[in-house]
C-alpha cells in the first residue's frame, strides 16, 4: 500500500441512479522519463477538484507505475498499459501479470490497444488473444478498459462496425455477464489515433450507439445500458465537451493530450 500519496479533491454531484459515471483514461504510451513524469503528476496535482461524475485513470509505462502510486493525488487510479495472458506466475520472460499489477497497486490495465493489436515489427495480439488477456485481468480483480476500433480503409469501406463486433465477439464469449461490471469498452477509430483527425461527435456518436446495441443484442441489455463506452481518437480539451456531449460517449483514453495539463480540460468537459 502506498499510504503517502496526496488527497484529491472533487467538485459537483455524482453520476445519478441509472447514469454512467464518465471515465476518463490517459495513456501515456512509451513515454516519459522519472523526471517528466515526476512533473505531470505536480500539475494534474494541483489542477483542482475532479468533478464527482468522473472517475480519472491514468495507465502509464510499466518502469514508472510506482512513482504514479506513490506521488499521484488518490482520486486518479493508476493502470498498465498491457498484461500477459499468462493467470499464473512462471516462466514468462518480460511478461507482467494482470496479479502481479494488482499486487503492485494498480487497478485498471488497457487491454486490445490497436498498436498492440498491429505489434510493432512483431505479430500483433489477435482478436483471440486480447479476449484471453481480458478474461484473465477481470478474473485477477483488475477494471480493463478494452479497446477496439476500425482502421481508415474500413471506415472507407463502410465496415467499421463488422470490425468492432469482430473484436468483441471472443470477449462476449468468454466473459460472464458480472465481469461486464469491470470493463469499460475504449472505441478507437485507428485513423484518428494521433493524427489530429477526429471522427465528428456525430460520427462518434453513431458507432458508440452501434456499438451499444450490438452488446444488448449478444450480452443482455443491462449489460449494454450500463457498460461505458470510451471515445479514443484524438480528443482533447479542445473537442472533449462536444464529444461528451453525446449520449453514448461516456469518456475517453487520451493519448498525447494526457501528457500535457490540457488532461484536465478533458476531465472537466462534461
Amino acid at each position: 500500500t502506498y499510504s503517502q500519496r496526496p488527497a484529491g479533491s472533487s467538485t459537483g454531484e455524482p453520476a445519478a441512479d441509472g447514469e454512467r459515471t464518465i471515465l476518463i483514461g490517459g495513456n501515456w504510451k512509451c513515454n516519459g522519463t522519472i523526471e517528466s513524469v515526476k512533473e505531470i503528476i505536480k500539475v494534474f496535482n494541483e489542477a483542482g477538484p475532479i468533478p464527482a461524475k468522473v472517475e480519472v485513470a491514468i495507465c502509464a509505462p510499466a518502469l514508472h507505475l510506482g512513482i504514479c502510486l506513490s506521488e499521484l493525488r488518490e482520486d486518479i487510479a493508476v493502470g498498465g498499459q498491457n498484461c500477459g495472458v499468462n493467470d499464473k506466475a512462471g516462466a514468462y520472460t518480460g511478461e507482467i501479470s494482470a496479479a502481479q499489477l494488482l499486487d503492485f497497486g494498480c487497478e485498471w490495465v488497457i487491454i486490445g490497444h490497436s498498436e498492440r493489436r498491429e505489434g510493432f515489427e512483431m505479430a500483433g495480439e489477435d482478436e483471440e488473444l486480447c479476449a484471453k488477456k481480458l478474461k484473465v485481468a477481470v478474473d485477477a480483480g483488475l477494471k480493463v478498459m478494452f479497446a477496439i476500433g476500425e482502421k481508415k480503409e474500413e471506415r472507407e469501406a463502410g465496415t467499421t462496425m463488422d470490425v468492432c463486433a469482430k473484436q468483441l465477439a471472443p470477449a462476449a464469449k468468454l466473459l460472464t455477464e458480472e465481469d461486464w461490471a469491470n470493463v469499460a469498452i475504449a472505441y478507437e477509430p485507428v485513423w484518428a489515433i494521433g493524427t489530429g483527425l477526429t471522427a465528428t461527435p456525430e460520427m462518434a456518436q453513431e458507432t458508440h450507439a452501434s456499438i451499444r446495441e450490438w452488446v444488448a443484442e449478444n450480452v443482455s441489455a443491462d449489460v449494454a445500458k450500463a457498460v461505458r463506452i470510451q471515445y479514443g481518437g484524438s480528443m482533447k480539451g479542445a473537442n472533449a465537451k462536444d464529444l461528451l456531449a453525446q449520449p453514448d460517449i461516456d469518456g475517453g483514453l487520451i493519448g498525447g493530450a494526457s501528457l500535457k495539463a490540457d488532461f484536465f480540460n478533458v476531465v472537466n468537459g462534461i
